[in-house]
C-alpha cells in the first residue's frame, strides 16, 4: 500500500511482516440466498513499524461496515465465560469494587462479562458498536450503549457524569483503526484513581507459535508489551501490572492507571515481561522479517495433509467458523474440494457460507450424521473445549486435526 503510515507513531511502513494475499473480510458470512453473488476481496498484508514495532494492517473498510452487524457472540464459548467470571471476581476483590463503583466495558458484546459484575451488585455500563449484539445484552438487562468508543463518546459520558472506576477492554484494542483516539478516550473516561485492564493476543506468542491466522482485516494491529506500553505512556498512562494468559493462544492482560496516580505501585512483572520481550528480539526488526517464510511452510504442510487424506479416501469437515479459520482457508486456497462443511454452535453463523471458501456451516449435530474421518478444529485456541464437546467422534474412529502451530492429529 502506498504511503502507509504507522497508526501510532506515523512512521512510514515499508517492512512486510506477513503477506497473506487477497481475502474477503473474515466475518462477512454469506447467506445461502446470496451464494451466487460476488464478494469483495482485499489485500491482507501485515507490516511492521521499524520505529515502534507495531504490527498492523491497512484499513480497507470503515469500522461501521465491519462491526455494524457482527456475527461473533462471546457467550457461545464455555471456557471463555469461565475465564471472564474468574476475572470479575478477582477484580472486585483486588480493587474493592462495590455498589458505589462504576464498571465500564468497551466492546461489551452480548454482556458475557458484565453479567458477572452485575450479579455482584456492581453498577455496569457496556459500550458496543454492533447493534445486533448490543440488543442481546440489553435484553439481558445490561445497560449498553450502541456506539463506537473514542474521544467523542468519552466526552458525552463525562458530560453525563459517568466515569469508570474499572474500565475493561477485552480483545478490542486490535480492532481499533484510530488507536490514538481510542487510547485518548480511555484516559478521559477513567476516574483519577481508576484502573483500566486490557486483554489482547500477545504478539510474541503469534510469532513463536506461528499464529498467522489471527491476522485478518478486523484486526488492525498486533501488540507486544513493549509497544503497548509506549502507546499508553504517550497519553499519560502507566502500565503498572501485566499477566500472561492462555486465552486465544497466549494473551496479555495489562493494568493501567493515570501516571499521576502514584499510589498504585508498579509490580515486578512489568520489568520481567519487558526483559523477556527484549531477549526474544521484539525490539529488533530482524526478528519480524523472517516470519513470512514460516507462514508459507505452514501452507504447504496443511495442503500436503489435505491432499494425502483425500488420496486415501478420507472425509474431512471443520469445527467452528472463526475469523482465524477464514484467514487460514483463504490463504491456503481450501474450499469444499477438501472440507465438506464446518459446524458452529452460534446459530447466527449456521446455514451460511464461509467467506471466500464458500464452505457451508451447519449445527454441530451434523458431524454425528455424516461421521467424518477428520474434524479440523479451526478455533484451535479452544481445542480442549471442542475435544470434550465432540469426543463422540471417536465412536466411529474419527480424529481431530489441529492446523496451528503445525498440522497434527490431536491426541486426547
Amino acid at each position: 500500500m502506498k504511503n502507509l503510515l504507522c497508526r501510532f507513531c506515523e512512521y512510514p511502513l515499508s517492512h512486510s511482516f506477513a503477506d497473506l494475499g487477497m481475502t474477503p473480510l473474515s466475518n462477512s458470512f454469506i447467506p445461502l440466498e446470496a451464494a451466487e453473488e460476488m464478494e469483495p476481496f482485499y489485500p491482507l498484508h501485515a507490516y511492521i513499524c521499524a520505529q515502534c514495532f507495531l504490527v498492523q494492517m491497512g484499513e480497507y473498510e470503515p469500522p461501521e461496515r465491519i462491526f455494524n452487524e457482527y456475527p461473533y457472540f462471546s457467550s457461545y464459548s464455555d471456557s471463555w465465560l469461565a475465564h471472564c467470571k474468574a476475572y470479575t471476581e478477582a477484580m472486585a476483590h483486588r480493587f474493592g469494587l462495590n455498589a458505589q463503583s462504576q464498571v465500564i466495558e468497551l466492546a461489551s458484546n452480548d454482556g458475557y462479562l458484565l453479567q458477572y459484575f452485575q450479579a455482584q451488585g456492581i453498577p455496569v455500563l457496556g459500550i458496543e458498536p454492533a447493534d445486533n449484539v448490543a440488543k442481546v445484552a440489553q435484553g439481558r438487562g445490561i445497560p449498553t450503549l450502541t456506539k463506537f468508543f473514542g474521544v467523542r463518546t468519552a466526552e458525552e459520558l463525562i458530560r453525563q457524569g459517568v466515569q469508570a472506576d474499572l474500565l475493561v477492554a477485552n480483545n478490542v484494542l486490535a480492532h481499533v483503526p484510530d488507536l490514538r483516539d481510542f487510547v485518548r478516550g480511555i484516559r478521559m473516561i477513567l476516574k483519577p484513581k481508576g484502573v483500566v485492564t486490557v486483554e489482547f493476543p500477545h504478539l510474541l506468542q503469534l510469532i513463536r507459535y506461528n499464529q498467522f491466522d489471527t491476522i485478518y482485516h478486523e484486526h488492525f494491529s498486533c501488540f507486544s508489551f513493549l509497544t503497548v506500553r509506549q502507546v499508553f505512556a504517550n497519553f499519560g498512562m502507566t502500565l503498572f501490572d501485566v499477566e500472561e494468559l492462555p486465552t486465544h493462544g497466549g494473551s496479555l492482560r495489562i493494568f493501567g492507571r493515570h501516571t499521576a496516580n502514584e499510589a498504585i505501585a508498579i509490580t515486578p512483572r512489568v520489568d520481567a515481561l519487558l526483559k523477556m520481550e527484549h531477549e526474544a528480539g521484539l525490539d529488533n526488526l530482524d526478528t519480524f522479517l523472517g516470519f513470512n517464510e514460516q507462514v508459507k511452510a505452514t501452507k504447504r504442510n496443511f495442503l500436503k495433509f489435505l491432499i494425502d487424506a483425500k488420496d486415501r479416501g478420507k472425509s474431512i469437515v471443520g469445527y467452528g467458523a472463526p475469523a482465524k479459520g477464514n484467514t487460514l482457508l483463504n490463504y491456503c486456497g481450501v474450499g469444499t474440494d477438501f472440507i465438506d462443511y464446518t459446524v458452529d454452535r452460534n446459530p447466527h453463523k449456521q446455514n451460511c457460507l464461509l467467506p471466500g471458501s464458500r464452505i457451508p456451516i451447519f449445527a454441530p449435530e451434523k458431524i454425528a450424521e455424516t461421521k467424518p474421518d477428520y474434524v479440523i478444529i479451526l478455533p484451535w485456541n479452544l481445542k480442549n473445549e471442542v475435544i470434550v464437546q465432540m469426543g463422540h467422534i471417536h465412536d466411529w474412529g474419527g480424529e481431530f486435526v489441529l492446523p496451528i502451530p503445525q498440522v497434527e492429529v490431536a491426541t486426547v
